[in-house]
């Protein structure tokens, strides 16, 4: 999930470039969806990786207290 959240971020951030670069007009069409998926897919992502960890590092904690017991 992650990982596609970057992937799809990533590419429209590389779209967005390309299409400025081309002068097309970014207020109409697909641009702003876009534009707005390269501004929250990344940030999205982060928290994400964030979330993943503190549970991973709750679960390696649980089951290294439950082993010792």
């Amino acid at each position: 999930m992650i990982a596609s959240i970057v992937g799809l971020s990533v590419i429209a951030i590389v779209a967005t470039m390309i299409g400025g670069a081309t002068g097309v007009a970014m207020g109409t069409g697909i641009w702003p969806v876009l534009l707005g998926i390269g501004y929250i897919g990344l940030p999205i992502a982060l928290l994400l990786v964030i979330v993943f960890m503190v549970v991973s590092t709750t679960r390696r904690r649980r089951l290294a207290r439950d082993g010792e017991r």
